[in-house]
């Protein structure tokens, strides 16, 4: 249901009750399972399923109910709701939980009242688990950042009543900084079990694109994005230099259309994501970053944005070129990231740090985004596969590090490019992430989508720091300092 301002008690109690359906089965003393034939999320997968299932929320599945909090964010239409109805459906296949301790609550159009007023009611609706003695819940909160002032309201609950001892899982589609996510959730009250915190559901990555789509093609073990010079993985290497160009291909298909499991799904079956999918991805887009814009704006953001991604961006000129004025621009590139569509790449110095008042790089988190404008405006350019590879190994790497260290995504403090003495750019400099002996610095690596030509750009990175990985078309050449590493074997071993 919609709802809205001053919503009855009646109307929000249906509402819960018919996002649960797996209450009714137990009442009835039938299969608490039985729900998922049915289930319009399960039915709208199954039509565009390749056997992919993001593993996100998967050790949730098996843990014991506690105290825990888990905030899960990601882009609209990457499959948010669906991982939470697929904990649900572990959940109630487990003889240790009531299917009644489950409240699953989508949160998209409440007002903070409605909120406060569903957590009330969810408890109130499932009172009837507690009939021996109190049992914890398990609350799944969908698209929750869609409500003002929502880690207020869980902060309040989870302070002051029975809330807070059960396990939370909120999930959202925007970060926002006016939400104090950190001070009123996390800071000493994310519960005792020892898990992550924030998690992010991107969209698929190339190891997971591979299992679905080219099962045949072996996969290297993901290594420490500060070991990909070690000699386990020239080993590795060598073992796959037969299958490059099969790797090549691959990465060109995943350039094409990139991870959203549906999009994924119609470029395996037709040869092409649909347009109808792709004004799907544009609808989320205009919500979230220019409401009040005809639909034409996302293209031609995003064409221009695409098109830079390589160098650093001037926002004064290219917001110009677009028609906004500098705040107005600056404001839909800061939604943009918020809601995991594009990351910051900045400028790092020698300590590794930012460097104050220097441009960034902006990279789309995945390269379907960059198909929009010349699939659905005539006139606008395909994107460069050069320029997709190297906001995609971006991307690759800043997932990497944010899995190594919680929070980096989220604080765009993952990658950064780098200057050489000779004017020039690394692309991906050197940072600083945690290792068991402690902070240890990332393997610098520099794009060049090429099939021959690529020392020029090794010889900087082995004049600025010695050794590094050029990410290559379809060379494999693991003799000089800086190694050339074809782009879909990069991408493998950082995740």
């Amino acid at each position: 249901m919609k709802y809205s301002r001053g919503v009855r008690d009646d109307e929000i109690r249906r509402a819960i009750t018919g996002a649960n359906p797996w209450w009714r089965p137990v009442a009835a003393g039938a299969d608490p399972t039985a729900w998922m034939a049915g289930h319009r999320l399960l039915q709208d997968r199954s039509r565009y399923d390749l056997g992919y299932r993001a593993s996100v929320l998967a050790d949730l599945a098996s843990d014991a109910i506690g105290d825990g909090l888990v905030v899960l964010t990601g882009p609209r239409r990457v499959g948010k709701s669906v991982v939470l109805v697929d904990l649900a459906v572990s959940l109630c296949g487990r003889p240790d939980v009531d299917p009644r301790q489950i409240i699953h609550l989508p949160c998209d159009g409440m007002a903070a009242r409605d909120l406060r007023r569903a957590l009330s009611l969810g408890r109130e609706l499932t009172r009837s688990v507690d009939a021996e003695a109190p049992r914890r819940r398990v609350w799944l909160l969908d698209e929750i950042s869609t409500v003002p002032g929502w880690t207020a309201i869980l902060k309040s609950g989870r302070d002051g009543t029975a809330f807070g001892d059960d396990t939370v899982v909120v999930s959202g589609s925007r970060w926002l900084a006016s939400e104090d996510l950190e001070g009123n959730l996390l800071a000493g009250r994310a519960g005792s079990a020892a898990h992550r915190r924030i998690r992010h559901l991107l969209p698929m990555d190339f190891r997971s694109f591979l299992r679905a789509t080219r099962p045949e093609l072996a996969l290297l073990d993901a290594v420490h994005p500060t070991e990909l010079q070690s000699p386990v993985v020239r080993e590795g290497l060598e073992a796959q230099r037969v299958d490059v160009d099969a790797y090549d291909l691959a990465w060109q298909d995943y350039l094409t259309c990139g991870g959203f499991p549906r999009a994924v799904f119609e470029h395996v079956r037709t040869g092409q994501s649909s347009d109808t999918y792709l004004r799907d991805l544009v609808a989320g887009l205009r919500r979230e970053v220019d409401p009040d814009q005809p639909p034409e704006s996302i293209p031609a953001l995003v064409s221009v944005l695409s098109q830079r991604a390589t160098s650093p961006l001037n926002v004064t000129s290219t917001g110009q070129e677009l028609g906004y004025g500098r705040t107005s621009f600056v404001t839909r590139l800061d939604r943009l990231v918020s809601t995991f569509a594009a990351h910051w790449c900045p400028h790092r110095g020698e300590s590794g740090q930012p460097v104050a008042g220097s441009q960034s790089k902006l990279y789309l988190t995945d390269p379907i985004l960059a198909w929009i404008p010349s699939r659905l405006r005539a006139g606008l350019a395909e994107p460069d596969m050069t320029i997709l590879t190297e906001m995609a190994v971006g991307t690759a790497l800043a997932r990497a590090i944010d899995e190594l260290d919680e929070g980096r995504w989220v604080s765009a403090d993952t990658i950064g490019y780098a200057r050489t003495g000779s004017g020039g750019e690394v692309d991906l400099a050197p940072i600083a992430v945690p290792a068991p002996a402690g902070p240890v610095s990332t393997v610098p690596i520099e794009s060049k989508w090429v099939d021959d030509g690529w020392r020029r750009e090794a010889r900087s990175i082995e004049a600025k720091y010695n050794s590094g990985v050029v990410a290559t078309k379809s060379i494999l050449d693991l003799v000089h300092p800086a190694w050339a590493i074809p782009a879909p074997l990069v991408a493998l071993l950082l995740g």
